[in-house]
């Protein structure tokens, strides 16, 4: 019996403020000359199997696409293959739709995602979700008040 509502994804989400998908249709060969079907798309979230970001096309379920991840503060940006696991409207929002993306796995063949694109993508799981946190240490000027 499947219960509903239940949370499906075995990775924690976790947002980064400013970052941004570039995003090509098909399998590419990074090319000198890379063609891009949108840029500079809004992440909504992150994690290590997949990102979810905002785009003006609308996306087919299972189109495969090659993703460059831009993240405030990095250099180099992530690229990444992966394919269409949703796509929904956004009404009344500057961009049109939400899609979701499932990273292909990690490993050293053809069709999958370089396995140090894992290991800066935890980094950057560990970094946000502890700034999102809220401190959970005592405010020692308040630690003695008390009310009548």
């Amino acid at each position: 019996m499947e219960e509903k509502g239940l949370e499906r994804r075995a990775c924690q989400r976790f947002k980064i403020p400013g970052a941004t998908v570039s995003y090509a249709k098909g399998k590419l060969a990074l090319k000198k000359k890379e063609e891009y079907t949108e840029e500079f798309c809004p992440v909504v979230d992150l994690s290590r199997g997949g990102v979810q970001f905002l785009v003006q096309k609308p996306l087919k379920y299972k189109t495969k696409l090659t993703l460059k991840i831009a993240i405030p503060g990095e250099r180099v940006p992530l690229t990444l293959k992966g394919e269409v696991r949703w796509s929904a409207p956004n009404p009344g929002k500057s961009y049109k739709y939400q899609v979701g993306i499932q990273f292909y796995p990690y490993g050293e063949k053809e069709d999958q995602n370089y396995p140090g694109n894992l290991v800066k993508i935890i980094a950057l799981e560990q970094k946000f979700l502890e700034q999102a946190e809220p401190s959970k240490e005592i405010d020692e000027s308040k630690k003695d008040e008390f009310s009548i």
